[in-house]
Order: structure tokens, then C-alpha cells, then sequence
């Protein structure tokens, strides 16, 4: 039987909705569209280049918790209320997946609160054991 669990981080936000960080489907890792909040102090940067770089942290979190990590990513989703945020953010995000080179769509669209300026959502597939 396929292993299906799921991660939760503390997000106030995944109790209110009612989803997971993450879940893990046999080799495969979900991970939900992760703003820059800092789940600890829910608190979130102002600055989109801090809540990239917070979003990715939270979604290393996630998937160390799965047994996978970045270099495992496939597929990555960036999604910006401003397409003028985008590119500030290209250094950090190539910093990141520049030797992993997943498949990458960023998608301009209105976030769930103000001042979320960035949300990554990724798939990853775990290394074999």
C-alpha cells in the first residue's frame, strides 16, 4: 500500500482552512502554496526578496520532514500579486534551484491577505532509499 501522510507546520492558516503544508504520496511530495510567514511568530517581511527566501525555508522544513529536500523539487509554481516582484526574487531562486532545474510557471494572481507578495507551491519526488 502507497504511504500517504501528511505535514502540518503550525500555520495558523492550515487549521482555519483545513489543508496540510505538505503530503506525501509514496515517492511524492506535495507541497501546498507556502507564503513568507514565519509560522512561529506568524509574522510576514515586507520586503518580497525576505518572504521568498522565508517561503523557501518553510518548504525545506516540509520537505526534510518527507525525507526530500530541494534538490529533489521537479515542479515549482511561483505566484505574485505584482509581476514586478518577480524579478528581484530571480537571484535567491536561482541560488536555490539554478543546479536542480524543475519544471517553473509564474502566474500573476491576487493571494489570500495583502501582504502576501510571493507563494511558492512545489512537487518533489523522494531519493530511493
Amino acid at each position: 500500500m502507497t504511504e500517504r501522510r501528511a505535514i502540518l507546520s503550525g500555520s495558523t492558516f492550515e487549521e482555519r482552512i483545513g489543508y496540510a503544508r505538505a503530503v506525501v504520496d509514496g515517492d511524492w511530495v506535495h507541497v501546498s502554496g507556502t507564503t513568507g510567514f514565519d509560522y512561529a511568530t506568524m509574522t510576514i517581511s515586507n520586503d518580497v526578496v525576505e518572504q521568498a527566501e522565508q517561503c523557501l525555508r518553510n518548504i525545506e522544513s516540509a520537505l526534510a520532514e518527507a525525507g526530500a529536500s530541494l534538490s529533489d523539487v521537479v515542479r515549482v509554481r511561483y505566484l505574485l500579486p505584482d509581476r514586478a516582484d518577480f524579478e528581484p526574487c530571480w537571484p535567491i531562486l536561482r541560488a536555490r534551484f539554478g543546479d536542480v532545474r524543475p519544471a517553473a510557471t509564474m502566474l500573476v494572481c491576487d493571494l489570500a491577505d495583502p501582504r502576501m507578495k510571493i507563494e511558492i507551491e512545489t512537487y518533489a519526488r523522494r531519493p530511493a532509499p
